[in-house]
């Protein structure tokens, strides 16, 4: 089957044998200021490695560990930053949506809806994104095997809108434990481009007891195989401080990580795909 592929932006195009894009940001949006500030890091070490990037930061973290847990805060201030962002660097932005009345006030600002993998088999919701034209990123639900993932990126593409991306972040393995099977990329590969969640495969969910723990001293390794094995994409979480991090602050990368892990990923998809760097 020809690769899917799409042009999100100028100079950002996805799949088709296009070079990787980055999806990056902190977990949660904790302040506008902050986030501004990461967007123009982040826009330096894309620059600097010649890779398109979609900058990441959600409004609301609805999925979490306890009810004490930070969650962001909220759609209408989550917004104004995330319109600050793009009015600062001039990037196309992602973030999630939980509910379907939340699709149409957030297309009018990012330029990729998120739906998050618990919410994957969810029809309204999916349909809702679709129907809103902009470009739709779904997770694989931890629970799901990736053939499955052809039936949410069926119910996008049934409302006309075929921009849709899908998103490998691991599969649950007993308790408090996720595997990435590298089998699934080229599964997933074969209906929609693909892009390897990165922070959210080295989760231990509910680890902490009270909070998500995680495993980051994996990110190289598991970034660097799905490179390997072909992907469209990369999404990593980043934090200036990341033990700080009002969320994930377990499995974010700080800038420096991230600056180091996106030139080993171009390597790596270089000599797989013969591609010039």
């Amino acid at each position: 089957m020809e690769e899917q592929s799409f042009e999100l932006a100028p100079g950002v195009a996805i799949g088709g044998g296009h070079r990787p894009v980055y999806m990056a940001g902190p977990c949660v949006i904790e302040s506008g200021e902050m986030v501004v500030s990461v967007a123009r890091e982040l826009q330096r070490i894309a620059v600097s490695h010649g890779v398109p990037l979609i900058f990441k930061a959600s409004f609301d973290k609805a999925n979490r560990s306890s009810l004490q847990s930070f969650r962001g805060p909220g759609l209408d201030d989550g917004l104004a930053a995330l319109a600050a962002v793009k009015e600062a660097t001039g990037l196309p932005v992602i973030t999630d949506v939980h509910e379907t009345w939340q699709v149409e006030p957030v297309s009018k600002v990012v330029d990729v809806l998120q739906v998050p993998a618990f919410l994957c088999r969810q029809t309204d919701l999916l349909l809702a994104c679709g129907e809103s034209g902009v470009a739709v990123n779904v997770k694989k639900g931890q629970f799901l095997a990736p053939e499955d993932m052809r039936h949410a990126v069926e119910k996008v593409r049934s409302t006309g809108n075929n921009r849709v991306t899908v998103t490998e972040r691991g599969s649950s393995f007993g308790y408090h434990n996720l595997v990435v099977d590298m089998r699934s990329f080229p599964v997933l590969r074969s209906f929609a481009p693909v892009i390897f969640d990165v922070t959210h495969s080295l989760q231990l969910p509910g680890g902490l007891g009270h909070a998500t723990a995680g495993a980051r001293q994996f990110h190289q390794h598991l970034a660097r195989a799905a490179a390997a094995v072909g992907v469209d994409g990369f999404f990593v979480e980043v934090h200036p401080d990341p033990g700080r991090a009002l969320s994930d602050a377990t499995t974010q990368l700080s800038l420096e990580e991230l600056d180091v892990l996106v030139g080993q990923l171009e390597r790596v998809t270089a000599a797989v795909r013969g591609m010039p760097r």
